[in-house]
């Protein structure tokens, strides 16, 4: 069947994948406004220069620690109590903490309100890509779940024009909670994926993270579903995160805002997310959709890292580029979800994204710490290092991944 037959029988007019994708939108809004508007939002509430970077980081780590907790409690409740009790649960609790987020007086109310809203958002992602697959039949569900993470990834843009707009840091958090509010509403008319009703009576052990510990062959696929997902998150927090600073190293002076970067490194995933789910169907694999945009990727850091990179404009079109190849954001966690029987599916699905997102901390271990902390190398040598070996272990986990385009998800783990 032609993709244009597949999507005349299963659109994108589903209220399961818009409500999927908008709240993924929103998710994703809410998740980089801390990135957004964190300078002015700290200097509103009375944060000097001199304690500004101690207090950014306070805050950020809250919202990590929240993003993985809420990761494995949101992923077992998926599988336990259904997809749709995420969908609602994380999307309830995100929006009030992000409303609340508008009236913060100290970095302490800041930093807990971060926890929570990165608790309630480490679930949204995993439950919808979830009920989606499950849902949708397998000649089709890639381009829909692609299409989910490719709206929902537009969040980010969003983010950014609503401040550049209005200039009011409290007023964007309070957009971001009332637009939460509003999916709820349209969640109403979403049914439970047939899949999980079809085991809610039977005896088997749901939402247990230890299955991915306890069997070799399982805890082999879980790590390996995480491994191919380091790209995007090394390319964003790292390259665009820093994309000022390395500008200066390749090319001295400049006027690059690390936001702007990482706003066009967004609208390039999105772009990517949907494209990729079209091209995993031309192929009739995921792997090979992957292996395309891994090689765009490396190409993309060749540029990043070469003369070819020169100029402000350069660095934002590049950044774009980055992004677009890094867009495999819904096929990756659309694989982990197909990897793994209904009983644990939301679990792998939900954790694995947070999974990949904790590892950024690490990868700035060994780019911070170990190549500029203890061999004392420039952040431009850092970068060239740290991006060969994350793209040796990405390229290795995905040659022993196996492929799951064809894999049929009505089975449990035992």
């Amino acid at each position: 069947m032609s993709i244009r037959e597949s999507l005349s029988k299963d659109h994108f007019l589903n209220v399961a994948v818009i409500v999927a994708a908008l709240g993924y939108f929103v998710d994703i809004y809410d998740l980089l406004l801390f990135t957004i508007v964190r300078e002015p939002s700290l200097r509103g509430i009375n944060v000097s220069d001199a304690d500004m970077l101690a207090a950014s980081t306070h805050i950020i780590n809250y919202q990590m620690i929240g993003l993985l907790m809420g990761g494995i409690v949101w992923g077992i409740m998926g599988d336990r109590r259904g997809r749709l009790s995420v969908l609602f649960g994380s999307i309830l609790l995100y929006s009030v903490a992000n409303f609340a987020t508008g009236y913060v007086q100290t970095v302490d109310q800041y930093a807990w309100l971060r926890f929570i809203a990165g608790v309630g958002l480490a679930g949204e992602l995993g439950a919808g890509i979830t009920l989606v697959s499950e849902i949708m039949p397998k000649k089709s569900r890639g381009v829909m779940t692609s299409f989910v993470a490719g709206v929902g990834l537009f969040g980010a843009v969003v983010a950014f024009i609503v401040y550049k707009t209005t200039g009011d840091w409290r007023l964007c958090y309070k957009i971001g909670g009332v637009l939460g509010i509003f999916l709820l509403f349209l969640r109403i008319r979403v049914s439970e994926s047939s899949i999980f009703k079809s085991i809610e009576a039977k005896h088997v052990s749901k939402g247990n993270l230890l299955m991915f510990f306890t069997n070799r062959d399982r805890f082999t696929k879980y790590l390996l579903a995480i491994l191919i997902g380091l790209p995007t998150w090394f390319v964003i927090g790292i390259m665009l995160n820093l994309s000022n600073r390395f500008a200066t190293e390749l090319y001295g002076v400049n006027a690059v805002d690390s936001g702007e970067s990482i706003m066009f490194g967004y609208i390039g995933i999105a772009l990517g997310d949907i494209a990729i789910g079209f091209v995993s169907q031309y192929f009739k694999s995921r792997k090979k959709a992957l292996y395309l945009f891994y090689g765009m990727t490396f190409l993309g850091i060749v540029f990043f890292f070469s003369p070819l990179n020169h100029s402000d404009t350069s660095m934002y079109a590049i950044s774009f580029y980055l992004g677009f190849s890094t867009g495999f954001w819904a096929i990756f966690v659309t694989m982990g979800a197909e990897h793994f029987g209904t009983n644990i599916r939301a679990t792998a699905a939900t954790t694995i994204p947070n999974m990949v997102r904790g590892a950024l901390p690490l990868m700035n271990l060994l780019f911070k710490d170990y190549f500029q902390g203890e061999l004392g190398i420039s952040l431009l040598q850092s970068g060239i290092y740290t991006a060969l070996i994350v793209a040796v272990i990405s390229v290795i986990a995905l040659y022993y991944t196996e492929e799951t385009f064809h894999k049929d998800l009505d089975f449990v783990e035992e």
